[in-house]
């Protein structure tokens, strides 16, 4: 899907690590939300309330899993999940275009 039809963007942008990652929360008729963002080059770790599925529009970057020490390879066109109430290490290598589902 290249494009969200009748949804809701919150103007006040999500903001990380300095300015190092941002996005912007889009929140769907149904109630469901998703973050569109953008990853610039370093090294994160996020914690997950929600499961999420991040799909990786553009970009390149290593996931590590909690409980994992395998860092696994992701570009532009893959996607990957994180369990709900969970944690993930990021090393992002280049800019990194995002989108982030986070299911219920």
């Amino acid at each position: 899907m290249s494009e969200f039809r009748g949804v809701t963007v919150v103007r006040k942008a999500n903001v990380y690590f300095d300015g190092k990652v941002t996005s912007r929360t889009i929140i769907f008729p149904d109630g469901s939300k998703k973050t569109l963002g953008v990853m610039l080059p370093g090294e994160y770790e996020f914690g997950t309330g929600d499961k999420e599925i991040m799909e990786i529009q553009s970009g390149d970057l290593e996931v590590q899993q909690a409980g994992s020490s395998e860092w696994l390879h992701y570009t532009g066109g893959t996607t990957f999940e994180v369990p709900a109430q969970s944690k993930f290490r990021l090393k992002v290598g280049t800019v990194t275009d995002y989108c982030c589902s986070f299911v219920k």
